[in-house]
């Protein structure tokens, strides 16, 4: 009965009622799928802890909300509770069960969603019928007003099976800070994915609120960046190993409120250059480095001078490296000298951010070459040739630190800012080794290939080709062993801003 628009207000709440029913597509709804959610919401939507989640889509004005429409409250007649009740029933009526073969539809206008003939049926006194203003849409302009609609009548008109999506819509979403977390993608089965999940964490916390009390739905576990990561990798799509030709995808969140107060509106976007590498990180052969990068970037407990009584068990909200992927490719130097080198942050916010500590000296095992060079290729587009020969100069500088036992080199090949004093010191180590009677330790062609765009011109990314270099350095040096006898050659602490030459 329903297929998807393309629109993620509408898209997620299909996804939403597609989940309810228990069922993969919403091809497969059938007459009595949307009757059976209709009911609920026409039963629970009135409650607490509904009552408030929902005002964040659809305001204070909504059919549910009103405290005129609550048959509960005390000291009520039986024909004042009967006519609340039905005057409650009618506009639940007009909101919920607008989609039947029976439903009388507008003869002039068309849903703006789906194209269908817009539902003949008045759901707001200030509106026309068939039109909907944001107690109905999520961040429309109010019902009387006429700025930003067109033909200048206010609302906007849509159908009853697009209402039915657009009530479920918020069922499907998390909670996280005050506002409702949309996730929408170009992949239905993550989709409804998100959907099923946050629709399953919803009905859970609104029985534990009812029984013990409560009002408010809980937000969130996580922060909604840290949670669309955490939701995506439970999909089955990012967790099997076995799936060939997987399809590309990406995902676009909406964090939003409704509210007459604050209203807003932030969107995060997961590219699926970033949703591809999070899947081959994944799979078994690397999941082990991985997961031990992840776990270090997990916010920690403050340090508390004093415990109070009412204090509450710490509970981590945020995964740092979760959070800096959304930034990516644009962060992609520092995301890969922090999280990759384990250079420490030096404007690390506060003391619950990990990130502060890190360090090569006591992390050593965390670098990983073959996590990089996925990273190079999956969000970088870095081309084979030249991981290829950034690898190789790894491994060759590696071999003459160690055979050489050139602490001095290494030291200034890790700490320098400076390109000119990079290459004196390739230049230096370079002629050293010859005049020992051994080969250069690199040639002309890579050199240029990894840090030049032309005679004597550095890269503007020279310091990322450093820090490359490095990784797989350190890599081949702690295999050797040699870092193990010279820890103490790595400086004590690094930051990621570095000064210009």
């Amino acid at each position: 009965m329903l297929k998807y628009t393309g629109h993620p207000l509408v898209d997620v709440g299909i996804a939403t009622i597609t989940a309810f029913a228990n069922k993969h597509d919403p091809t497969e709804l059938t007459e009595a799928d949307l009757h059976e959610i209709a009911m609920f919401m026409a039963r629970e939507y009135p409650k607490s802890p509904y009552k408030s989640f929902l005002s964040i889509a659809f305001t204070s004005n909504a059919w549910f909300i009103q405290d005129a429409y609550n048959p509960d409250k005390p000291n009520l007649s039986e024909e004042k509770r009967n006519e609340i009740l039905q005057t409650r029933n009618k506009w639940s009526s007009h909101h919920l069960l607008q989609w039947g073969s029976d439903t009388e539809r507008h003869s002039s206008e068309q849903d703006v969603f789906t194209g269908v003939p817009a539902a003949n049926v008045e759901l707001s006194g200030k509106l026309p019928p068939g039109r909907a203003g944001r107690a109905q849409v999520p961040l429309l302009s109010g019902d009387d007003s006429i700025n930003f609609y067109a033909n200048g009548l206010p609302g906007i008109p849509v159908s009853g099976e697009t209402l039915l999506c657009l009530q479920a819509l918020p069922l499907g979403c998390a909670k996280c800070g005050g506002k409702l977390l949309i996730v929408h993608s170009d992949n239905h089965d993550i989709m409804q994915h998100f959907a099923a999940k946050f629709l399953e964490t919803n009905r859970r916390n609104a029985q534990v609120a009812q029984l013990t009390g409560e009002t408010k739905m809980p937000d969130a576990q996580y922060s909604q960046k840290t949670l669309l990561i955490d939701t995506l990798l439970n999909s089955k799509e990012m967790q099997s190993d076995a799936v060939k030709d997987a399809q590309y995808f990406s995902i676009t969140a909406y964090h939003l409120s409704n509210s007459g107060q604050g209203p807003g509106l932030i969107i995060y976007h997961l590219p699926l250059q970033a949703i591809d590498f999070l899947r081959e990180v994944n799979k078994a052969e690397n999941r082990w480095h991985w997961n031990a990068v992840v776990q270090r970037a997990w916010e920690r407990a403050p340090l508390k001078q004093k415990k109070k009584a009412e204090d509450k068990p710490f509970e981590r909200k945020r995964n740092w490296l979760y959070e800096d992927l959304f930034d990516l490719p644009a962060n992609a130097a520092q995301f890969i000298r922090t999280y990759f080198l384990r250079v420490a942050l030096r404007y690390a916010r506060g003391e619950s951010d990990p990130r502060v500590d890190y360090s090569v000296k006591t992390e050593v095992e965390l670098v990983s070459w073959k996590i990089t060079a996925i990273f190079l290729r999956r969000i970088l587009n870095m081309d084979k040739q030249r991981i290829d020969q950034i690898r190789s100069m790894g491994d060759q500088l590696a071999e003459y630190v160690n055979s050489q036992n050139d602490r001095r080199f290494f030291r200034e090949f890790y700490t320098t800012q400076s390109y000119s004093n990079l290459r004196n010191a390739l230049i230096k180590a370079s002629v050293a080794h010859v005049k020992r009677g051994n080969a250069p330790i690199i040639t002309l062609d890579p050199y240029v290939e990894v840090f030049e765009e032309g005679d004597e011109l550095a890269r503007t990314d020279w310091r990322l080709a450093r820090d490359l270099v490095l990784i797989r350095m350190v890599e081949r040096l702690y295999t050797l062993n040699w870092l193990g006898k010279n820890a103490d050659v790595l400086p004590e602490s690094d930051q990621t801003e570095v000064e210009s030459n």
